[in-house]
């Protein structure tokens, strides 16, 4: 019998692929990962204030505990707590440093889920490794979940193409309502559990006061991108990003204006007003860091630059030191630099690159810089 190890998160989604793995035959173990603990990276800090129950992991441990007890399946536990700090929280604290807006998804996915994680499920001895992801492998290929509002193909772009050999994503030709089904009708004790929302280590919390835990705050001026008048003053450039129209900061009118660049190197925020988003637009952007999990490099595919994003049509333009120069068919809003630009032909995913610069009729968008 061929074993599994799937990753149990304590939500409805792992849950499911658990039971339809263990329904289809396979022997099923689950395996539970810590990634963040207040305490310890308290103590890394020096006791920062206000980081208690940032993200209730004990509960989610309870949770598929009781879950791997009612499936008659082996939990196990493994903390990645220091590598999930060293791999994922100081690059997203750089990026943001650098004035750029970081996808610590994605680098969970690349360094912990699909590497950490499936190297300790080898040693517990599996034939494959499964995960609760709304995705699809077919063929060696990465196609996009039948859930299109689900689908979490974009988060899986920077995975390394040879980590997904003996990956099974059970749940990925379900839709999320048909996954909440099968949880009720088994009476599984997660089957009504929410999922989780924003990103786990700062969870409901406001995002400003929580990074202010971590990284000083560094007031400078917001210049209204037209008049270049100074108009009001920024609590620190890692709180904002690229088309942000709530809490920029200005009285009066504030709801009518809209973060549309910055300036890392003079500490600038540049806002416009109004419902013009012409500052937000954009034609063409350089992509770094390029990773391809898939043999395929096409000259027309399309492109997300954002995970809610629609599919953009663009044109790829392979350049020299892996770069890719992305030009879209059409223009685009709120192409931000530090995002990914994940490729798509058609369902399937071919990877991704991190967006380095944004270009408008030929030239990099100064106020993007």
């Amino acid at each position: 019998m061929e074993k599994v190890i799937v990753g149990i998160s304590g939500g409805v989604d792992s849950a499911v692929a658990a039971y339809l793995l263990k329904k289809d035959g396979y022997d099923v173990e689950g395996l539970f990962m810590r990634n963040w603990d207040s305490s310890i990276n308290n103590d890394i800090l020096g006791n920062p204030n206000d980081l208690k129950d940032i993200c209730p992991q004990e509960k989610d441990y309870n949770d598929a505990l009781k879950l791997c007890e009612t499936l008659g399946i082996k939990l196990h536990r493994v903390d990645f707590i220091k590598e999930y700090w060293d791999y994922v929280f100081k690059y997203f604290l750089d990026e943001l440093n650098k004035g750029r807006t970081p996808n610590p998804d994605m680098l969970c996915n690349k360094y912990i889920k699909f590497d950490l994680f499936i190297k300790e499920a080898k040693k517990l001895g599996a034939d494959y490794v499964a995960t609760g992801h709304y995705a699809q492998i077919k063929n060696g290929h990465l196609l996009r979940s039948k859930d299109v509002n689900k689908d979490q193909t974009y988060f899986l772009a920077d995975v390394p193409q040879e980590a997904f050999k003996n990956i099974l994503f059970p749940i990925g030709n379900l839709t999320k309502p048909e996954v909440r089904k099968i949880a009720l009708d088994n009476n599984l004790n997660v089957a009504r559990k929410k999922d989780s929302t924003g990103i786990c280590f700062i969870g409901e919390r406001n995002f400003q006061k929580f990074i202010e835990n971590y990284l000083k705050p560094n007031p400078g001026p917001i210049i209204d991108v037209l008049s270049q008048e100074v108009i009001g003053t920024h609590q620190g450039l890692m709180n904002y990003t690229i088309g942000q129209r709530r809490h920029v900061g200005l009285s009066g009118n504030a709801n009518r204006h809209y973060v549309c660049g910055k300036n890392v190197a003079k500490n600038i925020l540049y806002v416009a007003f109004g419902e013009d988003s012409t500052f937000l637009e954009s034609d063409a952007c350089l992509i770094e860091n390029i990773n391809f999990i898939s043999d395929l490099r096409p000259t027309f595919c399309t492109a997300k630059f954002r995970y809610r994003d629609k599919d953009h049509s663009v044109e790829l333009e392979y350049l020299e030191n892996d770069l890719i120069k992305v030009k879209y068919l059409n223009k685009v809003k709120s192409v931000t630099p530090g995002q990914a630009c994940v490729l798509y032909l058609g369902e399937e995913c071919l990877g991704c690159g991190f967006i380095k610069n944004v270009y408008k009729d030929g030239e990099e968008l100064w106020y993007l810089q």
